[in-house]
């Protein structure tokens, strides 16, 4: 699998309103999260599904918005702005080998990986990383493209996460590619 991070300049084309055809953030995610909740987001580029999800939390929830580029959180600023909804996201640089999390043990109630393990250079790592920030029965959604992922590279990825303390509970529908529902063993 290879791995290769996202060139910051494509979080404008994957901000495409078009998009929303084929992944609507509130229907794909709105079954997994509720006001209140706090979500890590690894790979939130420049927030497609970030806007949505602090609008679903709510004003008591937050979400941990992580990216490695500056540019992209630049990106998820100016929109988050905007919408106003500044207070609702905390944005986190990622290092190459670390999301930087350790604070979160045990305090996420969802996280989020859409469309980002196959980037990562570790991704036994990066479970591992989630599953301690989650709080015990917290789920990780995951969503991986078919063009970039291929049915055995997802599963190598679902076993890395079981290894780390993952139990699959069945896919997401509404979003696209291989997808998976994941809970805190």
């Amino acid at each position: 699998m290879a791995h290769r991070v996202c060139p910051w300049w494509l979080g404008y084309w994957l901000l495409s309103p078009l998009r929303k055809l084929r992944e609507n953030p509130r229907k794909a995610l709105g079954p997994h999260v509720r006001e209140g909740m706090v979500v890590l987001e690894p790979g939130c580029g420049m927030g497609f599904f970030t806007l949505e999800l602090a609008r679903m939390v709510g004003p008591t929830g937050r979400v941990v918005a992580v990216d490695l580029q500056p540019r992209m959180l630049a990106g998820l600023a100016r929109r988050a702005s905007r919408a106003g909804l500044v207070g609702r996201i905390e944005s986190r640089r990622a290092e190459p080998a670390s999301l930087g999390i350790a604070d979160l043990a045990g305090k996420v109630d969802v996280a989020v990986a859409l469309h980002v393990v196959h980037e990562l250079p570790d991704v036994a790592g990066f479970f591992g990383e989630v599953h301690t920030s989650l709080k015990p029965g917290g789920s990780l959604l995951i969503a991986e493209p078919r063009g970039h992922v291929s049915e055995a590279d997802f599963g190598v990825s679902l076993e890395a996460a079981q290894r780390a303390g993952f139990r699959a509970s069945g896919s997401l529908p509404g979003l696209w590619g291989r997808t998976a529902l994941l809970i805190k063993a």
